[in-house]
């Protein structure tokens, strides 16, 4: 069984055998948010389309809002936890397992900073280049691991690599986070070559041996023999983080989808109404009269939030109750398919509703057609100019990259993944406006 006072650790990457000074009384996992808030990856998420297109009259959530809103549940998430594990052992009132809110809302925050422009389309755009289009020919000059890696390119392996891998110019440990939100946002612990049908899996191959140390550290429970592909189980604050960003996907989509019209005003109201039973939803309905809500958006806005209370209620008593199974790694599935019967058929209502009329819709239809085929002409592009370097074309567009990725290394394995690092770092702004100044299509304004 796993023990909480060695998986919460506030050891740093890269920084192991430091104890550097300090200045001011932040904990080490509030320097984690803090470092994460003011950094440039985090700050592009504002311009990563999140479902529908990126605003324009009316507002809509993107990776920025998203993740920041994920991190808000995640710290209540958290602290319920924290104040269940410490009402049952007194030895965990003074120790790290305080911290697991902070610790859960950090890695919340970084959950999806290595998601390339336009979301899932992205990916499978990176994906495919490989697997069907002209990089099919790159196969037998790399090897197997970092084939398998490259065409099941992963926004959850791409986080990891950018908080953990030395960039060019950058120091070792990449952002020198703790081991503890490290292993928090790693939601499968395992390498590419064990990914499944589903092809998700927690990091490259380059980063296999700095998730194996950081997990050994914690006693993360080891599921692979020596000489197999690493395979481990989950560090149990991701089950915290795969719920909050559960919660907020979810619903979020459904308040979106209703400012955007596809869904009607009855329809949501249903919808959120339904995550309640009969008694609870007249004392909501008897609060909205009450507190005089009479515009439709704010009574939707009230409704979310009884839903995302309601949820994260579930999710902290679920966690709880599978705490054992939690720790010695047989829990299965998500905490959130294991929450109360209502609330469960409510929140799967949800997800069949999404798919059908708001994943599915134009808006959203339009935006992964484009951002797959602008990702598929720079992945081209960008590929074909390491492979032939020597091409004037080639050192035009390869002068675009930043020094920070290793772009002119003597290693095709490492060329290809600064492409891979260079593209899926761009917003989706950024993706079009380079697609369109290397196809000819714009010029720049001066």
């Amino acid at each position: 069984m796993m023990d909480w006072k060695q998986l919460i650790s506030n050891r740093r990457l890269g920084q192991e055998h430091r104890h550097p000074e300090r200045h001011d009384d932040r904990t080490e996992f509030k320097r984690d948010y803090d470092r994460l808030i003011f950094s440039a990856p985090f700050r592009r998420l504002q311009n990563k389309t999140q479902v529908f297109p990126l605003p324009g009259s009316i507002f809509v959530h993107n990776r920025l809002t998203h993740s920041l809103e994920v991190a808000s549940v995640g710290m209540s998430l958290g602290n319920d936890v924290s104040q269940h594990l410490c009402a049952r052992n007194a030895d965990y009132r003074n120790s790290l397992v305080a911290e697991i809110g902070q610790i859960v809302a950090t890695a919340c925050l970084a959950h999806d900073l290595g998601n390339p422009p336009f979301g899932h389309s992205g990916e499978k755009a990176i994906q495919t280049f490989f697997t069907e289009g002209k990089g099919s020919s790159l196969r037998e000059k790399v090897s197997p691991t970092f084939w398998s890696d490259i065409t099941h390119f992963e926004g959850n392996a791409n986080g990891f690599r950018l908080l953990t891998h030395q960039f060019k110019g950058r120091r070792p440990g990449g952002f020198v986070m703790t081991y503890s939100t490290l292993a928090s946002i790693v939601k499968y612990p395992f390498a590419s070559s064990v990914a499944g049908k589903k092809g998700k899996f927690g990091f490259f191959n380059s980063e296999a041996e700095t998730f194996e140390r950081i997990a050994d550290a914690m006693g993360i429970i080891r599921l692979s023999a020596p000489g197999e592909p690493l395979r481990y189980v989950r560090h149990p604050l991701v089950y915290l983080v795969e719920a909050a960003d559960d919660i907020c996907y979810e619903i979020m989509d459904i308040e979106d989808a209703h400012k955007l019209k596809i869904l009607t005003f009855d329809e949501t109201v249903h919808l959120m109404l339904d995550f309640f039973d009969e008694t609870v939803q007249r004392h909501i309905l008897q609060r909205i009269d009450e507190e005089q809500l009479t515009d439709r958006n704010e009574q939707v806005q009230y409704l979310r939030a009884c839903v995302i209370g309601k949820l994260e209620n579930e999710c902290v008593q679920t966690f709880i109750d599978h705490e054992e199974e939690i720790l010695i790694g047989t829990f299965t599935g998500a905490l959130i398919d294991h929450i109360a019967p209502v609330p469960r058929q409510a929140y799967e209502t949800c997800s069949r509703i999404s798919k059908e009329r708001i994943y599915m819709s134009q808006p959203v239809l339009d935006v992964e057609l484009s951002g797959y085929r602008i990702m598929a002409t720079l992945m081209e592009l960008m590929i074909e100019a390491i492979e032939h370097p020597e091409r004037f074309y080639s050192r035009q567009l390869i002068g675009r990259v930043s020094s920070q990725y290793d772009i002119e290394n003597l290693s095709l394995e490492t060329r290809l993944m600064a492409v891979i690092d260079y593209i899926s770092g761009m917003t989706d702004v950024y993706a079009l406006d380079v697609y369109q100044k290397i196809c000819g299509i714009s010029l720049p304004i001066v």
